[in-house]
């Protein structure tokens, strides 16, 4: 993988995170966030590209506790429900299956929960994975799991 010295990678080396797995994959997650969440293809599109690249930091920072903004964890929640695909994507980018840990206990200190997605946000950047970044706004107010969520470090 190839990145730059500058806080972004330059255009043409940032990851496009859709081509980590097949376009009829990608087309069926988007089309169940329509479905399931009501909303636009064009946001349901930008929530699962944002969840397949938090996915792919999670790979390339094994052991980091990671964690996706409400809007992301939308796309990752939607892709465990297609569990033969999840778990190959998992083996074929990360090596490992990649777990889900919700924080029962919600985000917490907002200050902590904003932090630990600067903390995502750069490594997505450095490792030339494209940042969205009105779907990495601060969470807000947590009705399900969303704002506590991150990958599980001890499963790696």
């Amino acid at each position: 993988m190839v990145t730059t010295t500058a806080n972004q990678p330059a255009e043409a080396d940032v990851i496009d995170p859709r081509e980590l797995v097949t376009p009829d994959l990608y087309g069926r997650l988007v089309a169940r966030i329509v479905a399931e969440h009501c909303m636009p293809e064009q946001l349901a599109d930008r929530i699962m590209s944002q969840a397949l690249a938090f996915l792919a930091v999670c790979a390339f920072n094994p052991g980091s506790s990671l964690a996706p903004s409400r809007a992301v964890d939308i796309g990752w929640h939607t892709f465990l429900l297609d569990s033969r695909e999840y778990a190959a994507f998992c083996e074929n980018v990360a090596g490992v299956f990649l777990h889900h840990l919700p924080d029962d206990a919600g985000p917490g200190d907002s200050a902590e929960a904003a932090e630990r997605l600067g903390v995502t946000i750069d490594a997505m950047r450095a490792a030339g994975l494209p940042v969205d970044a009105e779907l990495w706004l601060a969470n807000g107010k947590c009705s399900q799991c969303y704002a506590g969520c991150t990958s599980d470090p001890r499963a790696v």
